[in-house]
């Protein structure tokens, strides 16, 4: 099980230029609810390809991205070359200590260790400062977008609990931040049906399959948007923040 984690984690590497062509990023309502005051240092962790990295530059003075796989990083880097990036992982986070006003994970935290990583973010971060993590995705409640997004042959139930597992977070006992707030959103993201397509290639269950079960997945999807499907995507947005406290 643990392997099986391990190759999804780094799946998107394999992928990233369509990653980062169909991935959306958030609504700036998320980000403004995430980075309540504009300014500062902010860390995007896991940056990805920079879908919240480009969003979160329109609230802060610097943003700082990284992450840990070189293939995602790179395209980020194409895409944004004025934001500073680095190959990191969150256990070891390449910043000073206190020096960071905000830092934030995108779709992420599921893939890390969380008592090093909570730990890390906890040093880089000023007292006040915002940890934050956003899941931003397509509304699986909706039936055809789960028949869209659920690889062939698994359960909708199976789906369901894989989603409720990735947006869970738990900081270890004593963790020096405040009560957690959470917010909700949703939201419709136009697309066609190249672009559907195109996200459902996105996803690691999807990734990870071999050659010949990959085109079968895509017919499948084709299939799946025979039908009538609207022209947007239903979107849900959950944000989790909570701030550094002083003295601990």
């Amino acid at each position: 099980m643990a392997d099986d984690l391990a190759a999804r984690a780094l799946s998107f590497g394999s992928v990233a230029a369509t990653y980062d062509r169909y991935r959306p990023g958030p609504p700036m309502e998320a980000v403004e609810w995430l980075l309540p005051t504009p300014g500062g240092l902010v860390v995007d962790l896991a940056a990805g390809t920079g879908a919240l990295t480009r969003q979160l530059e329109a609230r802060a003075d610097r943003v700082v991205a990284l992450e840990p796989d070189v293939r995602m990083l790179e395209v980020l880097s194409c895409r944004s070359p004025q934001v500073p990036g680095a190959l990191a992982r969150g256990e070891a986070l390449p910043v000073a200590s206190g020096t960071v006003d905000a830092l934030y994970v995108s779709s992420a935290w599921h893939w890390m260790d969380v008592g090093p990583t909570v730990a890390e973010i906890a040093r880089v971060l000023k007292p006040g400062g915002w940890f934050g993590v956003i899941w931003n995705g397509a509304d699986r409640s909706v039936p055809w977008v789960a028949d869209l997004l659920g690889v062939g042959g698994i359960p909708a139930e199976t789906l369901t609990q894989q989603v409720a597992w990735r947006r869970r977070i738990e900081l270890p006992n004593g963790a020096p931040f405040g009560e957690p707030e959470t917010w909700r959103f949703e939201w419709g993201l136009p697309v066609t049906m190249e672009e559907l397509v195109g996200l459902s290639q996105t996803y690691s269950t999807a990734i990870v399959l071999g050659e010949e079960a990959q085109r079968g997945e895509t017919e499948r999807v084709r299939r799946v948007l025979e039908g009538e499907i609207p022209d947007r995507l239903p979107m849900r947005v959950l944000a989790w923040r909570a701030q550094r406290l002083a003295g601990r």
